[in-house]
């Protein structure tokens, strides 16, 4: 019986995301690691029976000089993660994958990000009409060249400053007639969202860039019957707000303030370095806390890049907070993860829950994969635990059916 297989595209493959979950996807299907991390490894999903890491091909869309195996060193090198008998295990399906690696697009995608770029071979697109044909044409040849019957496209590139939209981004067709005007009416992360979409594929934004997230493009995933997620995954520091804040919310302790310091050294952090680029990180890791308890407490989130720390990331987290007869009481916590091997699985997880959705027939935005994200598309609730309860029960409604 032939095997089906499915494509992971990736957009900014080459940086600590991206290879993580390709080396992940090639330990896996080798049987070199276990399932630790891997949500969707979980018994609840069992009865969906989703793609197993065999099934999958990787490629993307790349603006700088790497490939998967050099990342997976630098990560070696640099941080200390994978065992360098696992890698060297990886080294034949990586070099495999890094010949579906393209050139990318920095049509708007701002300065700090541009600095990045280092591929010689980077075409100078001179509209939005001109990279969404050339960014499609490759998701074509990845398709047809692999014999792929699925491919989903997951968007875990460097975060765009923040992109203010007007009147032309509600409407699919006023942005349409745009797509000629320079400057471009869409920031890079919306190209490639709309090529993908455009095409009928499953796109995911794990970044806080703006994608899919604007009427005119949630238009289009509903008129080619695409499927859509996102934004920003929910790794660390802001996945534990989401888990302390209802403590407080139901234990009717009163939050006075709540401080977050982050430093990080890798290549999302010097982009972070930015200001601009900054501002749309904290603007996803800020709206938590005040959603979950109904009230604003004094906030502030601060993101610093301290290049020795490379892929590892810390957070010291100070929580005032004021309990029975009017006493202020305190709790810290210091968290510390690598922030690769905290992403990559979850990208491994979208890709599996998005290709399954497409399969089911549905169309427009998943609602129910809200518990990976700050700041999930069409979805208000930001309780971990509530926002968990919503894929359990997408999961029970699924049941054991078997999809196409």
């Amino acid at each position: 019986m032939t095997i089906r297989r499915v494509g992971l595209w990736l957009i900014g493959a080459c940086g600590g995301v991206g290879a993580t979950a390709a080396l992940g996807l090639a330990a896996l299907s080798r049987g070199l690691s276990d399932s630790t991390s891997l949500v969707t490894a979980l018994p609840l999903f069992e009865p969906l029976h989703l793609d197993e890491p065999a099934q999958f091909v990787v490629g993307g869309h790349e603006i700088r000089q790497a490939g998967f195996r050099q990342t997976v060193r630098e990560l070696q090198k640099r941080s200390n993660i994978f065992e360098p008998a696992l890698a060297d295990a990886c080294q034949e399906d990586l070099q495999r994958w890094e010949a579906n690696l393209r050139p990318g697009t920095l049509l708007n995608s701002g300065p700090a990000i541009a600095r990045l770029a280092d591929r010689s071979d980077l075409p100078s697109d001179a509209t939005a009409r001109h990279a969404l044909e050339r960014i499609q044409n490759d998701l074509h040849d990845f398709r047809a060249r692999n014999q792929l019957e699925q491919v989903v496209v997951i968007n875990v590139s460097s975060t765009e400053a923040p992109f203010e939209t007007s009147e032309i981004h509600q409407s699919l067709q006023r942005l349409t007639a745009a797509l000629e005007r320079r400057p471009p009416p869409l920031p890079a992360s919306s190209l490639y969202a709309w090529a993908a979409l455009d095409l009928g594929l499953p796109y995911i934004n794990f970044t806080p860039s703006l994608g899919a997230s604007l009427p005119a493009l949630v238009e289009l995933a509903q008129e080619r019957r695409a499927v859509i997620g996102g934004k920003d995954g929910k790794t660390g520091e802001t996945l534990l707000k989401s888990v302390l804040a209802p403590m407080f919310a139901l234990r009717n302790w009163r939050l006075l303030s709540w401080v977050g310091h982050n430093i990080f050294g890798n290549r999302d952090g010097q982009v972070l370095d930015d200001p601009a680029n900054k501002a749309s990180k904290i603007r996803t890791k800020d709206q938590v806390i005040s959603s979950i308890v109904g009230y604003k407490p004094q906030t502030l989130v601060s993101i610093e890049y301290i290049d020795s720390l490379d892929d590892w990331k810390t957070a010291w987290d100070h929580i005032h907070f004021k309990g029975f007869l009017g006493t202020k009481m305190t709790l810290q916590f210091i968290w510390q993860g690598c922030d690769s091997i905290l992403a990559g699985p979850l990208v491994l997880d979208l890709a599996r829950l998005a290709l399954f959705s497409q399969r089911r027939g549905e169309v427009g935005v998943l609602r129910h994969l809200a518990c990976f994200f700050k700041n999930p598309m069409d979805v208000q609730e930001h309780d971990f635990f509530k926002q968990f309860a919503m894929l359990e029960e997408y999961v029970k409604q699924c049941g054991a059916a078997k999809t196409p």
